[in-house]
């Protein structure tokens, strides 16, 4: 088990790499293999149970916005957004997330009235996750959370804010990219080609994207400076390589073994789901354990002992200082 320190003591001194970039390979290896250790040890699969809870609460009333936003281009751009989630999601969970899309289109007087109240409930639910983020990364970072409660709660705001947009252009780029892109093909005399073009470099950019909200939230969620913001880092990278391969091994057994219909029946769809967001959350906190660690190594070649903890200075300590009511 690791020894604890002060937490105020700051252990980065002008030996350390400025980068996790610049260490060792020997470094990069050690830091995985304790990232795996510490995946364990920091009970990141408890918090990505609750990270899925927290989902949920959010994903439905988003979807609410979507679809409110959509249905006002009409219900062509609907079904867009339903053909692009059943070529990308496994064929259950799709069924499943265009049901529910399904059934908020088909109330015309939800899909009218939710734009508004949808965007305040989602906000207000995606942050709740972006607050159980911030606690799991203290435990992930090995840093207690000293900061107060008005600079969390700004923090958790700017958070979501800034990770809500990053999933909007996502959206756009896989709903809208095809008239987008014929639109502009048509302008310059490319045509058609400019949509096989775009089709094909959109995944690149959406990999970019969302290794860039992961960056946000392991740069910006835990009370500890690591360094300047990089807009992609070794973790956000190792956890959209994970999340792809863990979504498309998921996809293969639901293809190919799936017993959830035979036990959980009628509510077989809501469970794939539950199982692929914990998975997905999973592969989340792996890639910020991988960005721990390689902070850790950091500190290691700049001289701190491996076992002593914190190895990176506090954003904020003030909550610690103050004396306990008794």
């Amino acid at each position: 088990m690791s020894r604890l320190r002060d937490a105020s003591w700051v252990p980065m001194g002008d030996d350390a790499p400025d980068s996790p970039t610049k260490l060792p390979a020997g470094s990069w290896l050690a830091s995985a293999k304790r990232a795996v250790r510490e995946f364990s040890a920091d009970s990141a699969g408890d918090w990505a149970a609750a990270l899925t809870y927290y989902g949920i609460l959010s994903i439905f009333p988003g979807l609410l916005v979507v679809v409110s936003i959509l249905g006002l281009l009409g219900d062509d751009t609907v079904a867009a957004v339903q053909r692009n989630l059943s070529s990308t999601l496994p064929g259950a969970l799709a069924d499943f997330v265009n049901n529910a899309i399904s059934q908020v289109a088909g109330n015309s007087s939800l899909a009218s009235a939710g734009a508004v109240i949808g965007v305040l409930v989602a906000f207000w639910s995606a942050s709740g996750y972006v607050s159980a983020f911030m606690r799991a990364s203290n435990d992930i970072f090995d840093v207690p959370e000293g900061r107060p409660m008005w600079k969390t709660l700004s923090t958790r705001v700017a958070i979501t804010a800034g990770v809500g947009l990053i999933l909007i252009a996502c959206a756009l780029i896989v709903v809208f990219t095809g008239r987008f892109a014929e639109s502009i093909g048509d302008a310059i005399g490319l045509g058609s080609a400019a949509v096989t073009a775009w089709n094909i470099a959109k995944w690149p950019v959406l990999v970019v994207l969302v290794s860039l909200m992961f960056s946000i939230l392991y740069w910006a969620a835990p009370n500890a400076r690591h360094g300047r913001f990089r807009w992609v880092t070794p973790g956000g990278l190792l956890a959209v390589l994970l999340w792809i391969v863990l979504s498309g091994l998921f996809g293969l057994y639901l293809t190919y073994f799936n017993s959830y219909n035979k036990t959980y029946g009628t509510v077989a769809g809501i469970i794939i789901f539950l199982v692929w967001l914990q998975l997905s959350n999973m592969a989340i906190l792996l890639g910020a354990e991988f960005d721990a660690e390689l902070q850790r190594s950091r500190a290691i070649a700049a001289g701190h002992p491996e076992d002593e903890e914190p190895y990176l200075e506090l954003r904020d300590d003030s909550k610690l200082k103050k004396p306990r009511k008794r």
